[in-house]
């Protein structure tokens, strides 16, 4: 399992016009994301769990100070490299841990065997076993969009461009790389995620004080539709 330290994370609503605005800019900057598989971008398709109170639905929209999520994560629609991730936020300050699973072990989860989680043997797979007895978590809805990523070394700063949001209440379409049906239309979401300080060079260059900030939630807006 891999934990990160706490990191921030900015969030803006943004328009077409930026996207190419931005993804002309950055590349001077910063460096492509090595997962990007093509020059605009990759796919990511993620799977949330929560319960029969929607209790991480509710926390994100009353802006609840201590709150997690977990979710198993593709790129690509590449089984053959699967995360599960538990993402926290304390303070305002956001924390992941991850580890991975095998297609096979995400199957049966798929499948309500959730003894695969205790049999991998990961202490994150074992905290997600118990949460799913005594939380009641379950596999609740996939979140799927197009990101285009990038790294600037200094400050530790990941720059994303996500649009093309698509959401399916239809778990067992997570490992399927067929297209998934529910689109959210003119969604364009810039984040700027860093560890201690955000360059100068990176605040001008996305010029995020002139955007709007926001709490947007990919999980909460496709649970909300």
């Amino acid at each position: 399992m891999r934990e990160s330290q706490g990191r921030h994370e900015l969030k803006y609503y943004i328009n077409y016009v930026d996207v190419l605005q931005l993804r002309a800019k950055l590349p001077y900057v910063a460096n492509l994301d090595e997962y990007a598989a093509q020059r605009n971008g990759y796919n990511v398709k993620s799977l949330y769990f929560d319960n029969y109170n929607d209790k991480v639905l509710k926390e994100k929209i009353d802006g609840v100070n201590e709150r997690e999520k977990f979710r198993l994560r593709l790129y690509n629609d590449d089984i053959s490299f699967i995360r599960l991730e538990k993402k926290s936020k304390k303070n305002g300050v956001c924390f992941k841990e991850s580890t991975i699973i095998t297609a096979e072990e995400c199957r049966r989860l798929l499948d309500g065997d959730f003894v695969t989680l205790k049999e991998n043997g990961s202490s994150l797979c074992m905290e997600l076993y118990t949460k799913m007895h005594y939380q009641q978590l379950r596999a609740k809805n996939i979140v799927d969009y197009q990101r285009e990523a990038f790294i600037y070394p200094m400050g530790n700063v990941r720059v994303t461009l996500d649009y093309d949001i698509r959401t399916s209440n239809n778990i067992h379409d997570f490992l399927k790389p067929e297209i998934v049906p529910v689109p959210i239309c003119g969604v364009y979401i810039l984040e700027v995620k860093y560890d201690n300080f955000l360059p100068e060079i990176i605040r001008g260059m996305a010029s995020l004080s002139s955007r709007r900030s926001t709490a947007f939630s990919k999980y909460a807006a496709t649970r909300i539709i």
